[in-house]
């Protein structure tokens, strides 16, 4: 709820930008993309359901499955990216991919992203409205919630999310990358003789 009168305005434009995302939303069919059920208002606000996916988090996942193949793990990625592709020309942007939100199914072990809670349209300009981002993971237009955000803010959380699956280690954050000498090692020195 709007937390004083003079809020009431804005939130309810974004009561009503959440409706909008979430119809739109709902008619993404990809089977690397978790599907919105439903969507409703109750109590002064809105609701989004997303289908249920049974399996683990890729963090979970990768403790188990350490040494994937660089063949296996494309194959995993390939079909994540084209759903990203879905989204990304239908205007809008995931803005949190991470380990935590991609799961591997149970059933086949294909990817599915997850949590659509910081998505949004970049034909309505609200993709800098609100700074929300995974250290680590955000580009530094997402970091420093400037509006040049699109398609590459979501491949760069991609790449960040790679470089985890195949170092181990979480990326440094973009803010502290942005100096003269990247403090991030070369993924092409970390991983040499594991990956291309």
């Amino acid at each position: 709820s709007a937390k004083t009168a003079d809020d009431t305005e804005m939130y309810n434009t974004g009561l009503e930008n959440f409706l909008v995302e979430a119809r739109t939303l709902a008619t993404f069919k990809h089977p690397n993309i978790v599907r919105v059920a439903r969507f409703f208002e109750q109590h002064n606000t809105a609701y989004m359901v997303l289908e249920y996916e049974r399996g683990q988090s890729l963090k979970v996942w990768r403790k188990n499955h350490p040494d994937t193949p660089e063949a296996d793990l494309l194959n995993l990625l390939f079909p994540l990216l084209d759903g990203l592709q879905v989204m990304h020309e239908n205007g809008f942007l995931h803005r949190d991919i991470k380990p935590d939100n991609i799961y591997v199914r149970d059933e086949d072990g294909s990817l599915v992203l997850l949590d659509f809670g910081a998505a949004s349209q970049t034909a309505l300009g609200s993709a800098a409205a609100v700074g929300v981002f995974t250290p680590g993971y955000g580009p530094i237009e997402q970091c420093q919630g400037t509006d040049n955000q699109g398609p590459w803010t979501d491949i760069y959380a991609m790449g960040a999310t790679l470089f985890w699956f195949i170092t181990g280690k979480k990326p440094v954050d973009s803010l502290q990358r942005a100096g003269r000498v990247d403090p991030l090692p070369l993924a092409e020195d970390t991983c040499l003789g594991r990956y291309s």
